[in-house]
């Protein structure tokens, strides 16, 4: 009788519905049917498992008296080395066999050799290295004419006594040229900042002792110099395609007629066409000797051993998860100098992965980065927090349409909820023209690193300013906490890192430390670790550190997730 009842009554409430339904009805159930369509067809896992976020690093077991923790990337834990070098592997090593740390000189060697893979197999994918020039004409350069001018320009400077060689050209194919020259020399680069004040590069010459320097024809003021710094020895000039007929060579009277001058250019034409086609040999037991030497915006000079940069390099290859790391299909374009330690770290590890490298003369600190990118679609950007900061704030003043919220809050949403990167909708393509073109094909850039550098002066960015560029370019970000004698970062946020915290914060966090180094906070006056928080100067060490060890002079703290953040 019960399960009669029950028939009965179901029946009864069928007919019921069924005999009130009308069209308000019918468009409520399919708005309720689409609404559910829409979420199983668009669902996707996040890109990341919330408990990795949870936990970003991994703290020591024991602490000293007076400091923190020691706070480490979870693929180098405690119990084993840091990661010191890029484990390259000649031929006929064994590949079971660790690889040796390398230095510059196999950074070049593995661009024109091409890419290997796991058995250490050649697999002829070699990168282009291209440059801009102006918006639209892009020039390939051959790698076997690049190699020529590193050798030939090294020899020249070495038999004519160099050893300190200043490099001040903006970014361009002579620049890394002159670097790895420098490498295959054991001569010491001296990367100088472009575009100072005479005044300022006087002192930094002066400061470097550089006897030799590389230069741009009328960017160097060769007068000011030569009176008042008499050890400049050599003076090679980079001169432009229209100055090339005007004589280089001649010193002006009265300002150092011992220096040695010469062109970049004249140097390679003096040579036979065949001259300096091969690399030097390759010697395993010979680590290469010179030092790479830059400035921070500061003025501090920071002597880099090759093993402390190749170690920097390593820390950053292997930062990012396996799928998301450079690879030779890579585009990657730097809109800051290659004097910055950081840019320059990057650009090494991209030339190290086979990825296509374009070269655009950055001089001015913290360029627009829509007119840096022009005539290119690069895949992989760097840039400084003071350019980000700029693209955000032109871009939200473009876009304040109500509906426009709409759309950004339900990106935003996609972000910070379900953990994956915002699809184009037909709503979002509606503000496409709004938003800003990196690069001449949208879409195609994947990858931002941005660099946020101690002591310098430089524009924060929040963890909602870094929801909203992800929003805006369509690209992943890496925020990367840079110091001077660190080859690489400090510290960066994990690239599916899309949290947003509560926007109290002057600067979003900066993850944790690359596989190259570690960090502890060390007790100040105001600040003291204690069981419930870890606070202090930040503490860096490792093989990426010039010196091993060095206190940053600055406040940091450990979040909750084990993320480094600064106190401000």
């Amino acid at each position: 009788m019960g399960f009669d009842n029950w028939l009965e009554s179901l029946d009864e409430t069928i007919t019921g519905v069924v005999s009130d339904w009308d069209i308000y009805s019918t468009l409520i159930a399919t708005l309720l049917i689409s609404v559910f369509a829409y979420q199983v067809i668009t669902s996707r896992d996040p890109d990341s498992h919330p408990m990795l976020l949870a936990r970003q690093s991994q703290a020591s077991a024991v602490r000293q008296e007076g400091q923190s923790a020691v706070f480490r990337s979870h693929s180098t834990p405690h119990g084993m080395d840091l990661n010191s070098g890029l484990n390259v592997k000649d031929p006929g090593d064994s590949k079971w066999a660790r690889g040796r740390d390398g230095d510059l000189r196999d950074i070049w060697r593995r661009a024109v050799g091409g890419a290997v893979d796991r058995e250490n197999k050649e697999t002829g994918v070699i990168g282009s290295l291209m440059t801009v020039y102006g918006s639209d004409k892009l020039v390939t350069h051959k790698l076997a004419d690049v190699t020529r001018q590193i050798n030939l320009i090294g020899q020249h400077i070495k038999q004519n006594g160099g050893a300190n060689v200043a490099v001040y050209l903006p970014n361009s194919v002579e620049f890394l040229a002159a670097l790895f020259a420098c490498a295959f020399h054991d001569l010491n680069a001296i990367l100088l900042p472009f575009d100072e004040s005479p005044e300022t590069l006087l002192s930094l010459i002066q400061k470097s002792k550089a006897d030799t320097v590389i230069a741009s024809v009328g960017a160097f003021p060769f007068d000011i110099v030569t009176e008042s710094y008499p050890a400049l020895k050599q003076m090679v000039w980079v001169v432009e395609e229209g100055s090339k007929h005007m004589d280089w060579n001649e010193v002006p009277k009265g300002t150092g007629g011992a220096v040695n001058v010469s062109t970049w250019q004249e140097i390679l034409h003096d040579q036979e066409a065949s001259a300096g086609s091969e690399l030097p040999a390759l010697e395993k037991n010979s680590p290469a000797s010179g030092k790479v030497i830059t400035f921070w915006p500061n003025g501090e000079l920071v002597e880099f051993p090759q093993a402390v940069l190749v170690s920097g390099i390593a820390g950053q290859l292997s930062a990012v998860p396996t799928v998301q790391r450079i690879k030779p299909e890579d585009l990657f374009l730097s809109a800051e100098p290659l004097s910055s330690i950081y840019s320059l770290t990057l650009m090494m590890a991209a030339l190290f992965s086979n990825a296509s490298v374009v070269l655009t003369s950055v001089a001015v600190k913290d360029p627009d980065l829509v007119l840096a990118t022009k005539g290119t679609s690069p895949t992989i950007v760097v840039a400084s927090s003071t350019t980000m900061a700029k693209l955000h704030t032109e871009t939200k003043d473009n876009i304040t349409t109500p509906f426009y919220q709409v759309v950004h809050w339900f990106q935003t949403r996609s972000l910070v909820q379900h953990g994956v990167m915002p699809i184009a909708t037909v709503f979002s393509r509606m503000y496409d023209s709004l938003r800003p073109i990196i690069g001449n094909t949208p879409g195609k850039l994947r990858l931002i690193y941005v660099s946020e550098p101690i002591g310098a002066e430089s524009t924060p960015l929040s963890a909602e300013m870094l929801s909203d560029l992800r929003i805006y370019t369509g690209s992943r970000i890496i925020y990367a906490l840079t110091a001077a004698p660190v080859a690489g970062a400090v510290s960066q946020t994990g690239i599916y890192d899309y949290r947003v915290d509560d926007g109290s914060e002057k600067y979003s966090h900066f993850g944790v430390p690359p596989p190259s180094v570690e960090i502890y906070l060390k007790d100040t006056k105001e600040h003291k670790t204690s069981q419930a928080s870890s606070i202090g100067e930040i503490v860096v060490r490792g093989p990426a550190v010039v010196g091993d060890e060095v206190a940053l002079g600055v406040t940091g703290k450990m979040k909750t997730d084990h993320t480094l953040a600064l106190v401000v």
